[in-house]
């Protein structure tokens, strides 16, 4: 048997992957020094000098004197990423609400808008339409054009072509959202379910950095989730992987909307929360988090109101970190407004119940920094995906 012939990559392809993996240091973690710049992507100075002044000319970066001067001598200067040099559009359709945001190169929200949906309004056809419309206003109002849109849906997606499958709290079927999206905004467009896009943007920019092996758990009406394996999106056949929602956590349960009994989001959902907190299942959300905030101040309360909760919540976990075995659970949504006591009995449950967790000497368990901003920031980072290897 024969070895096939290897060959090296071209100069051209060399520089191309170098610029990127600059550009993507600066877009993520900021402004740096060249000689910081050097050590991190294991490039000689010259090269990073010539990369440097390669995207400055591009307009791309600029460089600076740094606020702080530390020691004697001439001062290193700062590279950072210039905002305006790439802005992307990141949506995040919710099922009663939509926002936007235009997000410039190193994840700067230069502007923002949000509007509610309701019955009627949640047609796809109309919160395109409304998407197109707003897009434009907010375009004009920043001067800004997007070079990539991504965005976020609570439902099952094709990441292919972002087609929605289905967005059952939506009742979408059959969505070609990323194709009727991209024809009205004239851009590429990218779709990704909402929580694997939180769980990126806890991994890019919240309190995921630096852990390679992480699951993001999020509750809105429903419950998803998504998870970083090895330092990589998992996504499963077609895309489709996630719904952490729909395991079967009590069987002959609540009839859930998927047609099975007793899933977790059954549990501990929106809905279920505001049962445990004695409101009524449709109760605004501002009146749930409210509620959580005021029983936060009686450990008695929040034991006797939300302990059955509680342990439906670590029930579920317990088997997400057994089956997946991360090294991080990161609770996003309505799970962030959740009093400390819970999350302190979920984190003691899942240490005590799962054997993965005490194998891998404790699965850390903790709140988004990023609360609902998540899945916008996600769905930022999913445009500008394709859009660093261009600039």
């Amino acid at each position: 048997m024969t070895t096939p012939p290897t060959t090296g990559a071209r100069p051209d392809e060399a520089r191309r992957h170098n610029r990127t993996a600059l550009l993507r240091r600066l877009h993520v973690d900021g402004p740096a020094t060249r000689a910081s710049l050097a050590a991190e992507l294991g490039l000689n100075r010259s090269t990073i000098k010539a990369l440097v002044d390669g995207l400055a000319e591009a307009g791309a970066v600029a460089e600076r004197l740094p606020a702080q001067r530390s020691g004697a001598g001439r001062p290193s200067l700062l590279v950072l990423p210039r905002p305006h040099a790439a802005v992307v559009m990141a949506i995040d359709i919710r099922v009663e609400q939509v926002a936007m945001a235009f997000v410039g190169l190193g994840g700067d929200i230069l502007g923002r808008h949000s509007w509610n949906l309701h019955r009627r309004s949640r047609e796809p056809g109309e919160v395109i339409t409304h998407i197109a419309d707003t897009a434009k206003l907010l375009a004009d109002e920043l001067d800004v054009t997007a070079v990539g849109v991504g965005v976020s849906v609570p439902g099952v997606v094709r990441r292919s072509d972002g087609l929605v499958h289905e967005a059952p709290n939506l009742h979408w079927t059959g969505v070609a959202l990323g194709e009727r999206l991209s024809a009205v905004l004239r851009v590429p467009v990218g779709v990704g379910n909402d929580a694997e896009l939180g769980a990126l943007a806890e991994h890019v920019r919240g309190a995921a950095r630096g852990s390679s092996d992480v699951v993001y758990v999020s509750a809105d009406v429903g419950v998803g989730g998504g998870v970083i394996s090895s330092g990589a999106p998992l996504r499963g056949a077609g895309g489709y992987v996630g719904e952490l929602g729909h395991m079967v956590v009590r069987p002959g349960g609540r009839q859930c909307y998927c047609g099975c009994r007793g899933c977790w989001e059954t549990e501990v959902g929106e809905a279920a929360l505001c049962r445990a907190l004695a409101l009524p299942e449709d109760a605004p959300r501002g009146a749930v988090v409210a509620e959580l905030r005021s029983l936060a101040a009686s450990p008695e309360a929040v034991e006797h109101r939300l302990g059955e909760f509680t342990e439906w919540l670590a029930t579920g976990l317990v088997t997400v970190v057994n089956v997946l075995g991360p090294e991080q659970v990161v609770l996003g949504d309505l799970f962030t407004a959740l009093p400390e006591q819970v999350v302190d009995r979920v984190r003691e449950v899942v240490r005590v119940r799962s054997l993965v967790s005490r194998a891998v000497g404790g699965t850390r368990i903790v709140s988004s920094p990023l609360g609902r901003d998540a899945k916008l920031v996600g769905a930022a980072e999913l445009a500008f995906e394709p859009v660093l290897g261009v600039i």
